[in-house]
């Protein structure tokens, strides 16, 4: 019997040690793989040839131990110099791959859809992009990690990545081994990110800082830095003032107003000056405001908002951008866009507070998605076994940490503000200049709340001087009206010559 016992002792103890080797054992670090090939994108009549590489870079922590496959398409100019000027690379989400802005304006080739209607299903139109940035400088598409081919490797796992910090620090050693590994420390370094990608270029850019890489530039697209701008919280009117200008923009676009001002500038600038003078005081006596003057509010609302008085009155003159998507077009059963309020799109619940589809997404989506897995996997020549993720939402444990450096204390995803960073680094190098491009009809991060939180900065006036701001008459990705996206190059190119 004692040796029974014995016996299942040590088995008992050599199934314990196994498990515990298993558990200890690293999983092995699958390689990196990069797909060449030679690309061209023809610009204002001149031909220029691209070496492209396409794939995943092994991403080390600063104790060199591997932590992710980091996913990239790089565009290199054949032949080009070293120190030709390089531009990172992103959109937002957080937790979207880079294929929004690398097909709609970044790359060689581009998406072109119906603005700002529904575009047909395939065949897509795939055509060269005479507006990409690829004649001035070389591109690298960067996909954070959980999306494109990007995923964590070793004893990391996705909450090492997915976080306000996490993600800042992730990005930065990215460009860091980057431009090691492709000998371009000497190149003019610049950053694009659109929508969360603007919060986070504020955090890279004061990091890289901090680590010795002086950015030339950076360049916010559709920018927004401050999230107590979009979030409407309980109590607090910064919402619903930098949310109202583009209310009027859309109401004006949509021909919803009464002897509206021909000049959309001009009427931006009137609106700007009603929300500051007269709207903004209204909202701050709060319960104090008399009837006789809530009245005389809501009437102007309804005057640059084309929502009626008396749905202001019921709102208390505070409005979401939800409940405006729904109420503009309601009594004609139609929506407006949240990234593109120029876009509408059927609404099926006309008796909802809230709007529960975003006409502009649902109109493009399909031929951005559709078109540049076609062209990653057949053009870029990437190995079709490799399943892009074009987000990480459905990715197991995708949850986002809101916390962040320098707003501790401040409470919840509402209070998270990356334009401390901004500041920092500004201050620290007052060399380094910022390029802020919105558009006047985004009601997904509104122009009204950029330029806010600008004033919000204390910055010097010589430092405030190196933010430029550029406006377009068009929704989150302006890109896809083709006036907006011709500006766009304009601009961009312009910022870049004067930054070297």
């Amino acid at each position: 019997m004692r040796k029974a016992n014995l016996i299942v002792l040590l088995f008992l103890l050599t199934v314990s040690s196994v498990i515990a080797q298993e558990k200890t054992q690293e999983k092995p670090i699958p390689e990196a793989e990069v797909f060449t090939s030679t690309q061209t994108v023809r610009i204002n009549g001149v031909t220029h040839n691209l070496k492209t590489r396409a794939g995943t870079m092994l991403l080390r922590d600063e104790n060199n131990e591997p932590i992710a496959l980091h996913g990239f398409t790089a565009y290199f100019k054949e032949d080009g110099p070293s120190k030709r000027p390089i531009i990172f690379s992103y959109n937002g989400g957080p937790g979207s791959s880079s294929y929004w802005l690398h097909m709609g304006v970044m790359g060689p080739k581009r998406i072109v859809v119906n603005d700002p209607g529904y575009t047909k299903a395939a065949p897509y139109e795939l055509v060269n992009n005479e507006y990409s940035i690829l004649d001035i400088a070389d591109v690298v598409m960067m996909d954070p990690i959980g999306t494109g081919l990007s995923e964590p490797v070793g004893k990391a796992e996705g909450k090492d990545f997915w976080g306000v910090d996490q993600d800042i620090r992730a990005i930065s050693l990215f460009i860091m081994q980057f431009l090691k590994e492709y000998d371009r420390l000497q190149s003019p370094k610049y950053l694009l990110g659109e929508s969360y990608g603007t919060m986070r270029n504020a955090g890279v850019m004061n990091y890289l800082l901090d680590k010795g890489y002086a950015l030339n530039g950076v360049v916010m697209v559709s920018a927004v830095f401050d999230l107590r701008s979009l979030a409407f919280p309980v109590q607090e009117s910064t919402s619903y003032l930098v949310h109202f200008p583009t209310y009027a923009t859309t109401a004006w676009y949509h021909d919803k107003l009464k002897n509206k001002n021909p000049n959309l500038e001009a009427f931006v600038d009137e609106v700007r000056k009603f929300t500051e003078e007269e709207y903004m005081p209204a909202l701050f006596k709060g319960s104090r405001l008399t009837d006789g003057e809530k009245s005389t509010i809501a009437t102007k609302l309804e005057q640059y908002s084309g929502v009626s008085k008396d749905y202001w009155l019921k709102a208390n003159l505070r409005v979401r951008a939800q409940e405006f998507f729904n109420e503009l077009l309601r009594d004609g059963g139609m929506t407006v866009g949240r990234l593109d309020s120029r876009y509408i799109g059927i609404n099926p619940f006309p008796q909802n507070q809230y709007a529960v589809t975003d006409p502009q997404s649902d109109a493009i989506s399909p031929a951005y998605t559709a078109g540049f897995l076609d062209y990653f996997h057949r053009e870029l020549g990437v190995s079709k076994k490799l399943n892009y993720r074009t987000s990480a939402y459905s990715a197991p444990g995708f949850k986002w940490d809101w916390s962040h450096r320098g707003n501790e204390g401040w409470g919840s995803m509402i209070s998270i503000n990356t334009a401390i960073d901004m500041a920092d680094a500004m201050n620290k190098d007052p060399n380094m200049k910022v390029l802020i491009m919105n558009g006047y009809y985004d009601l997904a991060t509104v122009f009204y709340g950029v330029e806010y939180t600008l004033d919000q900065m204390n910055l010097r006036p010589e430092i405030r001087d190196n933010i430029i701001m550029t406006y377009y008459e068009a929704g989150h990705m302006m890109y896809t009206h083709m006036p907006s996206l011709v500006k766009f190059k304009k601009d961009l190119a312009d910022f870049i010559k004067d930054t070297q």
